[in-house]
């Protein structure tokens, strides 16, 4: 076994308990024995009742748009709060924080993966505009949404968090493993607005074979690390070496497994996109053709 504080970051024991599964976490409540953090909690809650203030009263009140939100785009967004929620606390949080390397890699996909662009397509696009209408808000935005910001923001921080030193410290440190998460999605909305962006005014690559290089492009970075991950005969984060083992999978086992999650499922989700796209750009042209 790998020495735990190889990383120069404090891990636990072997068998030892974490800090935050003694009674109920510093910041969580448990509901019918599901934890809860109520910082994660609040955010959802927020998230959901701006929304639905946006997309009714005010909306109505101050006559942003005279067509309702569709319920098609309030299940998007909806879906993506849930996942966003169950992400984050209860059984898989648990898991991902104090056990299992493989079951983190199955929480870092719900938030990077599927949950940002739910909720992107979730939000009507007089909405955004409105946002965009801003006084600055409109050149950052498009900054921080051009193609090749977002490709390389988001490669830059999945890369640099799955570097041992810094996972581990994530890992050790509550509020910097807050910080970690925020990155995580912030640069997910990022990578995926080009593809699903919703208005004219923010830059979004045409569906075709360049779209379908984009979303290619961004499974590439993460094969490397995940393939590398899986291969390796040492196991990279004393954390989850240190940490109780509740399976019968071994810390390089478990690391492994971890690996083809984000490898396999993960390119399969890239492929899904590109699929997407490809049959909406041949839709697109056989309507143009005929």
């Amino acid at each position: 076994m790998q020495d735990p504080t190889a990383t120069g970051a404090l891990a636990l024991a072997p068998g030892a308990p974490h800090p935050l599964l003694a009674g109920v976490g510093w910041d969580g409540i448990s509901i019918f024995g599901f934890e809860v953090h109520v910082s994660v909690l609040i955010g959802c809650v927020y998230m959901v009742a701006a929304y639905l203030m946006a997309v009714g009263p005010a909306r109505e009140r101050y006559g942003w748009s005279e067509e309702p939100v569709s319920r098609r785009r309030k299940l998007a967004f909806f879906s993506g709060v849930g996942i966003l929620f169950f992400a984050l606390n209860g059984p898989l949080h648990s898991l991902a924080d104090d056990y299992l390397f493989s079951a983190h890699m199955v929480q870092h996909m719900l938030l990077m993966l599927i949950m940002p662009p739910l909720l992107i397509m979730g939000v009507p696009p007089w909405l955004i505009r409105r946002a965009l209408k801003r006084r600055g808000v409109l050149p950052v935005a498009r900054f921080l949404t051009h193609p090749l910001v977002a490709y390389t923001a988001y490669n830059v921080v999945f890369i640099g968090w799955h570097l041992p030193r810094w996972y581990n410290w994530a890992l050790v440190n509550h509020n910097v493993h807050i910080v970690q998460h925020l990155m995580f999605m912030a640069v997910a909305v990022m990578m995926w607005w080009p593809v699903v962006n919703p208005v004219k005014e923010l830059e979004r690559i045409p569906t075709g074979p360049l779209l379908m290089v984009y979303v290619f492009a961004f499974g590439i970075p993460s094969t490397v690390v995940s393939a590398f991950i899986t291969m390796s005969d040492a196991v990279f984060y004393p954390w989850y070496a240190a940490a109780e083992r509740i399976t019968a999978l071994s810390p390089l086992e478990d690391q492994r497994l971890g690996g083809l999650i984000m490898w396999i499922p993960g390119m399969l989700l890239f492929w899904t996109a590109i699929s997407i796209v490809y049959f909406r750009w041949t839709k697109d042209e056989f309507r143009d053709w005929s």
